[in-house]
């Protein structure tokens, strides 16, 4: 039986696409050796040389047209390569090829799949190992804007979904703090039951005093130890990032924030 985790090692041998890779295995009964020389044979392993480096330098780059958003991670060995005009131009080309993907939502091995030449031509070029580690791409009903953001030239990289606010400038502002603060959760309704149940859980084993107190009491002291839970991984409750005396919450009331991605070049997913 093919697996995902035997593709996912033959993309990462090879530097084929997803769907190449699983028809390569597919025609050699799952042996890998066999696979890497059909695909070389077929010309799709054009990087195979340089597949084995290490990827951990790059550029996480957002794209947004009209009611369409994506975000992009593309990864190569060194730094240098990574902030060469060529590499932003691939991690451009791979955004704007993230739009035409007809399906919405985790779209890497679509993306891989309709850009493998470009991705082997431009690693021809640049001559490192390549990879486009992950690609998502959202789509807006109409009563949502979209906002992206880029730090440190796409070390770090947001994209922002909200309703009810559609000032560029504050847009922007709440991107930069979503990557300086790099939030959980939009809200706290968006913080699952579990996840509250654990903080309390948490909260009565490291304070000792708590045990045996009055329901009533202890009720409100957990109250208030997650809401401090919630300033610190809640979006709308977190000390804004250009004032700490105020929240998101309270600057802008009538804001939804529907959702937002914060990617960083090569962090554990």
């Amino acid at each position: 039986m093919i697996t995902a985790k035997m593709v996912q090692e033959l993309r990462e041998k090879t530097g084929a696409g997803m769907m190449d890779c699983k028809k390569a295995l597919d025609a050699a009964n799952g042996d890998m050796t066999l696979a890497i020389e059909n695909l070389r044979k077929s010309g799709a392993a054009k990087a195979e040389k340089k597949s084995g480096r290490s990827t951990n330098q790059g550029k996480v780059w957002t794209i947004i047209d009209g009611k369409d958003a994506a975000i992009v991670e593309v990864l190569c060995e060194t730094d240098f390569a990574a902030n060469t005009e060529k590499f932003a131009q691939l991690v451009g080309l791979l955004a704007k090829g993230a739009l035409k993907v007809a399906k919405t939502g985790d779209i890497a091995a679509e993306l891989n799949e309709q850009e493998k030449n470009t991705l082997h031509d431009y690693i021809g070029t640049i001559s490192e190992n390549i990879q486009l580690r992950r690609a998502i791409k959202l789509h807006s009903d109409g009563s949502s804007v979209f906002a992206g953001y880029h730090h440190m030239g796409g070390r770090v990289s947001v994209l922002l979904e909200v309703e009810g606010e559609s000032d560029p400038a504050f847009l922007n502002d709440i991107c930069m703090h979503i990557a300086a603060f790099n939030p959980t959760y939009a809200t706290s309704a968006d913080v699952p039951a579990e996840v509250i149940a654990k903080e309390k859980e948490i909260a009565l084993a490291a304070d000792p005093k708590l045990q045996g107190k009055p329901e009533a009491m202890l009720d409100k002291i957990l109250s208030g130890k997650i809401n401090r839970f919630f300033s610190d991984v809640c979006l709308v409750n977190q000390p804004w990032v250009k004032d700490d005396k105020t929240t998101l919450a309270k600057l802008k009331p009538g804001l939804k924030v529907k959702r937002f991605i914060r990617w960083a070049v090569g962090e554990e997913i």
